[in-house]
């Protein structure tokens, strides 16, 4: 199938050819009939990416700072790869479609195969099939017009400035901007009975607003707007302005503040600045809001992708009932869309539309792209090109393929092992990484690569709650797997590979990347006896905001499952021995996370080892502190940079950052090619994975936990 992309470095857009996506539970999977381009959204973004680097880093100061810390601690060629794998990109387009349900996900009531839609969010792109979560969608009665359905999400942004803006019957409201959010605020307030003033910049725009139901429509800069309006407003000025502009300037704002009556209301929709001067907000006692995109459950991801409605009682207007409000004033006959529709285009001339954006070369309000509904869109795209005539032992697909498994697992498997196959959630991303990395086949379905005859090797390189049940299926279907850490995110599913992996006895491999370190090798072979050694971690892991999905614990496990591990690993290969119990404290917290912990591992040989998992400390402080001593031999290693061994004579090593991903990687491969044993053993892999259930455990019980 198709979808419209833009490479985030170069600007070039293209229609590129994806595989079709595959429903999950709580989702609806959606033929589409009809998108609208958003000029003002997705036309900023276009730009910016045909900008150069530098025009891009003015647009995002934020990235750019994200940018120079990562210098700092990553150094310059892992930072180049970063961002280089995030703008050499096929970045999707669209957020407000409709269309015909052609499948429904696990979970999904009140759907069924054949309803029209109308289906909002990052989801609901330019493309002729797409998945979208069930509090996206909406379901469009049969007397609408599939292609003013399309004007649905656009719809419940105005809708969400009205809410905001708590209009009563007969009130005066001015709306500021009358782009096409403008334009729909405007005829929803005139449907409401609301009584309305427009004003624009632009006088065509301002001749539209009074075809939408204006009361009054005047340009900004007409001598007469503010006498005007207080007379419309029987002198009190305006009860509420909703702002629908995108402008630099601060005119907006400080106008809203000239118009409004005392104790009137501020609504800012548009992106506009809100430096506004003190004294008409202060004498008015004016009250300044936000409305944010669709309204309520808008950037929740507890509600928008995990389907978790907000009880009516407490929140009547979410963005999915606001989205259902704008469909049945569609339904009703109150909004005049083919009004504000100046353009319609077949998908396949998509490109011409963001050409009109871009260039202005005719006037253009809002713009429809119209599907083929002809033909079958595919679930694997295939790349004959990238089929190699020598036959290669490992055979490889992978199931995930984000930034990390870009960064170090990707480059480091590409070219030794047959690409077979790559399933990624988004058919974009699939199809990015298949052309990257040389896999034959693109897919977005998981199964596809867990089922596919020609694979023996798996990679798995999703979030975290599904690295269990991945893992299960492919040591069923007989197939070698590395995954990434956590193995699993409950004790009972680590059980389960345990029993599953003893019984069929192929390599299982986890990402504990730091033991294959060079500097790792080095240290360790300063202490290659039997003697006890006592370990002191210190890992400054800085902050991750609580709502972060690592944090959720259903999908990341929590922190401690999901990268403690990699340090409780690290203290299991340089003790040489079998932890036999934990001993953990966490400090006090009102959230419900826990991510500062020191935590204690005694070993059988009599190793001791201490980590402090510090979330609480400054990010300028280098992350990993590690030391070891035993039998007067002691060592120091900063950061995976710098190893001080002290033992007769002082010896010191440096190295660029390198934690072991490329040689870990090679080992793997090495030990399915000649058929030797699994570079880290499985009851290692066991015991690191099993640690961070026992740390939980002894924070809850506050006690030692033994380890069987």
């Amino acid at each position: 199938m198709k979808q419209l992309v833009q490479n985030l470095k170069t600007g070039k857009m293209e229609l590129l050819e994806v595989p079709m996506p595959t429903v999950r539970p709580g989702y609806l999977l959606v033929r589409n009939h009809f998108s609208l381009v958003s000029a003002g959204t997705e036309g900023s973004k276009v730009k910016t990416a045909r900008g150069s680097l530098l025009q891009k880093a003015r647009k995002k100061p934020d990235q750019v700072k994200q940018v120079l810390d990562s210098l700092k601690t990553e150094g310059v060629g892992a930072t180049y790869q970063k961002v280089m794998n995030k703008l050499d990109f096929p970045a999707p387009l669209g957020y407000s479609c409709a269309g015909e349900v052609v499948e429904v996900g696990a979970d999904v009531t009140g759907f069924k195969v054949g309803d029209h839609v109308a289906c909002g969010g990052t989801s609901a792109l330019h493309g002729e099939v797409v998945a979208v979560p069930k509090n996206l969608c909406v379901p469009v009665p049969k007397n609408v017009a599939m292609d003013n359905a399309a004007f649905t999400t656009v719809g419940a942004i105005a809708m969400q400035g009205i809410r905001q803006a708590d209009v009563r019957l007969g009130e005066v409201v001015a709306v500021i901007g009358l782009g096409l959010i403008g334009q729909l605020t405007v005829q929803m307030l005139n449907a409401a009975g609301v009584k309305v003033v427009g004003i624009d910049i632009d006088p065509a725009m301002v001749k539209l607003a009074g075809q939408s139901g204006a009361m009054l429509a005047m340009e900004r800069g007409h001598a007469g707007l503010e006498q005007s309006v207080l007379k419309v407003s029987d002198g009190y000025g305006v009860d509420a302005v909703i702002i629908t502009a995108g402008t630099s300037s601060l005119d907006p704002v400080e106008l809203a503040g000239v118009l409004c009556r005392k104790k009137g209301r501020v609504i800012i929709v548009g992106a506009v600045p809100t430096g506004f001067s003190r004294p008409n907000y202060y004498k008015k006692e004016l009250e300044l809001r936000m409305s944010a995109s669709y309204g309520p459950g808008r950037y929740d991801d507890v509600y928008e992708d995990k389907g978790l409605d907000y009880p009516i009682g407490y929140v009547r207007w979410t963005e999915n009932r606001n989205m259902r409000a704008f469909v049945d004033l569609l339904a009703a006959g109150r909004l005049n869309i083919d009004l504000l529709r100046t353009h319609t285009f077949s998908f396949e001339n998509a490109l011409q539309a963001y050409e009109l954006i871009v260039n202005k070369s005719e006037p253009f309000l809002g713009i429809v792209l119209a599907y083929d509904l002809n033909g079958k869109p595919q679930k694997t795209v295939t790349f004959p090109q990238h089929i190699s005539k020598a036959e290669k032992k490992v055979r490889v697909g992978f199931i995930g393929a984000g930034s990390f498994a870009q960064k170090a697992l990707l480059p480091n498997v590409a070219g030794k092992a047959q690409m077979v196959a790559v399933a990624t959630s988004t058919g974009n991303n699939a199809t990015n990484i298949a052309q990257k990395y040389g896999f034959n086949e693109a897919v977005t379905d998981a199964e596809a690569v867990l089922e596919h005859p020609e694979i023996n090797t798996v990679f798995i390189a999703t979030r975290h709650n599904t690295h269990a049940e991945y893992v299960r299926k492919a040591l069923q279907a007989g197939k070698h797997v590395f995954v990434e850490k956590p193995l699993a995110l409950h004790e009972e599913a680590l059980d389960e590979i345990k029993r599953l992996h003893e019984k069929q006895p192929r390599h299982l491999m986890v990402g504990f990347n730091r033991r294959f370190a060079p500097l790792i090798q080095t240290l360790r072979a300063y202490f290659n006896d039997p003697s006890p050694k006592a370990m002191v971690y210190r890992v400054n892991v800085g902050h991750i905001p609580g709502d972060h999905w690592t944090q959720d614990p259903e999908v990341g496990g929590g922190r401690i499952i999901g990268e403690a591990c990699h340090f409780v690993d690290l203290c299991i290969y340089l003790a040489d021995s079998r932890p036999v119990s934990v001993h953990a404290l966490a400090l006090p917290s009102l959230a419900p996370t826990v991510d500062t912990v020191t935590i204690n591992l005694a070993f059988e040989n009599g190793s001791v080892a201490s980590i402090a998992y510090l979330a609480n400390g400054n990010k300028s402080l280098d992350k990993e502190y590690l030391e070891i001593h035993s039998n007067g031999v002691s060592a120091v290693l900063r950061d995976f940079k710098q190893l001080d061994i002290y033992a007769k004579n002082k010896k010191s090593f440096k190295n660029t950052q390198d934690k072991g991903h490329e040689r870990e990687v090679a080992a793997f491969l090495q030990a399915i090619e000649q058929g030797g044993a699994c570079p880290v053993p499985f009851d290692a892999i066991y015991y690191s994975s099993l640690i961070p259930f026992k740390i939980l455990q002894s924070i809850r019980e506050g006690r030692v936990v033994s380890l069987p």
